[in-house]
């Protein structure tokens, strides 16, 4: 009888795309796939290790998981993803209950650290990052309609506040013929929208062929039949081109959406940070995309409460998202992170002052999307249809402003519902809590 194996995802999307190449080779190697963890043989927990909260998160799902296998529901427990990287000789001394861990080099392995750990031989494994495996067949934990489709791997940029260069290493771009191919399969299997990924898309390809090459990747993949929806995440501010964006203006597929990871934006806080640019520069940049993009969607995230903020630069940081008005934003406290260059700088804020900063620019920008959804009220949208909530009595889905797990939703009615994965025209006479809502258009 074959074992089954469960696996619970947590982090960003690119980490799930490595927990997809491992089920993939788990179902290859005989094991039946669970979508409860806590009913399977073997609970693989693909961690994230990212901030604090990530981390804590981790730990919470693996003592749940421990609880299980002490009643006798489960047999093994390993750990893999970016904690298992990073604390890789703490967590068999410190979790006694975890029977493997793998760090990212071994995802290729995986099947073989399931094997020992059924077997009862606690197994650590720990190759060079640079072995994470890039491609691959994928079992998706998406709908077959909308795939995440890695680019590149790692990360050069060194910002003094974050820890995925340690973990994840240097920045490693797939080649575009790779990727292309790759592009294929998940059309071939259903895909309507496919979502550019990697710890920074708009540096894609710069490592393998010396130049910033996204534009001529992203006019290849709308080439290929099937897909309606490309989307780009995580495009980093000092790489945006005038052919990037001359690209996403006149490609039709290419989703007018953008990603951009700004933290901040006093230049004094950027430079301490490790990162280029002033309230200025931005304020230009933000502005250049929209006038080469019309109607394109902004999207960013900020930190609150970095080490040595003041006032005056927390003020200035609530101006800037007064003045650029995203149509999509979060903003994040803080998280001290051990062995990064941030960690040991002087002027560490109370954790109480960064959660209530991060919270007053999500309350500004709360008030912001309220008044652009009401702005929708007439307009019809173009909606990629994902279910039907029996509560509210409403079809849901998303338009083009919403990227997945990330953003929020469109609302409607239909006299037929669509079927997740069709797209629907929607007519807009509501708001929602900040989402739109309105009716099919027959």
């Amino acid at each position: 009888m074959a074992y089954s194996v469960g696996l619970v995802n947590l982090g960003c999307p690119k980490n799930q795309v490595d927990a997809e190449l491992m089920l993939a080779i788990l179902l290859k190697a005989g094991y039946e796939l669970k979508k409860d963890a806590a009913e399977a043989d073997v609970a693989i927990v693909n961690t994230c290790g990212f901030i604090d909260a990530a981390k804590q998160e981790s730990i919470g799902e693996i003592l749940e998981l421990a609880k299980k296998k002490a009643e006798g529901q489960v047999r093994a427990i390993v750990v893999t993803g970016c904690l298992a990287e990073r604390y890789r000789e703490q967590i068999l001394r410190e979790l006694p209950e975890v029977d493997g861990v793998a760090g990212i080099g071994a995802n290729s392995n995986i099947a073989q650290v399931v094997q020992k750990a059924l077997e009862g031989d606690k197994t650590e494994l720990f190759p060079e990052k640079t072995k994470l495996p890039l491609c691959g067949e994928r079992s998706l934990l998406t709908p077959r309609y909308s795939a995440y489709l890695k680019i590149a791997e790692g990360c050069d940029n060194r910002c003094s506040y974050c820890a995925i260069p340690a973990i994840r290493g240097p920045y490693r771009s797939r080649a575009m013929e790779e990727i292309e191919q790759e592009a294929r399969s998940l059309a071939a299997g259903g895909a309507k929208e496919l979502i550019l990924i990697a710890q920074d898309t708009s540096r894609y390809g710069y490592d393998l062929y010396h130049k910033l090459m996204l534009p001529e990747l992203l006019r290849r993949l709308c080439r290929i039949d099937g897909p309606e929806w490309i989307r780009v995440l995580y495009a980093y501010p000092d790489s945006i081109t005038d052919e990037l964006l001359q690209t996403m203006a006149s490609e039709e597929k290419i989703v007018k959406y953008l990603d951009l990871p700004l933290q901040h934006c006093s230049g004094r806080i950027l430079k301490a940070m490790r990162r280029v640019g002033d309230r200025a520069s931005l304020t230009a940049l933000m502005r250049k995309i929209r006038g080469a993009v019309p109607g394109i969607i902004l999207r960013s995230t900020l930190i609150a409460g970095f080490p040595g903020e003041t006032e005056e630069d927390f003020e200035e940081l609530c101006g800037f998202v007064r003045e650029i008005r995203f149509e999509r934003l979060g903003c994040f406290a803080y998280s001290q992170e051990e062995g990064t260059a941030a960690a040991e700088l002087p002027g560490q804020l109370e954790e109480e002052v960064k959660r209530r900063r991060a919270e007053l620019v999500m309350e500004l920008q709360m008030n912001i999307m309220q008044e652009q959804a009401e702005a929708l009220v007439g307009k019809t949208l173009r909606v990629l249809t994902e279910g039907f909530d029996r509560e509210a009595g409403l079809c849901y889905g998303r338009g083009t402003a919403d990227a997945p797990d990330i953003d929020g939703r469109v609302w409607f009615s239909a006299r037929r519902k669509p079927e997740p994965g069709r797209f629907a025209d929607v007519k807009i006479t509501d708001c929602i809590d900040g989402d739109p809502a309105g009716r099919a258009v027959e």
